[in-house]
């Protein structure tokens, strides 16, 4: 049983027999364009912003680090600093 020319077919010939056309016929296209629109620049922009939230630690380590670093002195927890640290706190939850 041979299966390399099942039904006759010899797929060279198939190939070699197809006509090819001379040229495009003077077809003229436009050149190509896109609009994006005002909307979907905002969410590209959003999420373009999501991706860097996402990769930005909540905690800045450096910071908590100085922050420790400064409690540790006796000298800095005064009634001035804890006063405007309290004031600071009552600013950002609107009280």
């Amino acid at each position: 049983m041979r299966i390399d020319q099942i039904g006759g077919i010899n797929p060279l010939n198939n190939i070699q027999n197809t006509k090819r056309t001379q040229g495009t016929g003077g077809v003229k296209s436009a050149p190509d364009s896109i609009s994006v629109s005002a909307e979907a620049k905002e969410m590209a922009e959003a999420y373009y912003l999501k991706g860097i939230a996402d990769e930005t630690p909540d905690v800045r380590a450096d910071l908590v680090a100085q922050i420790k670093e400064k409690i540790k002195d006796a000298n800095y927890l005064n009634p001035q600093t804890i006063s405007a640290t309290a004031d600071r706190i009552m600013q950002a939850y609107g009280i």
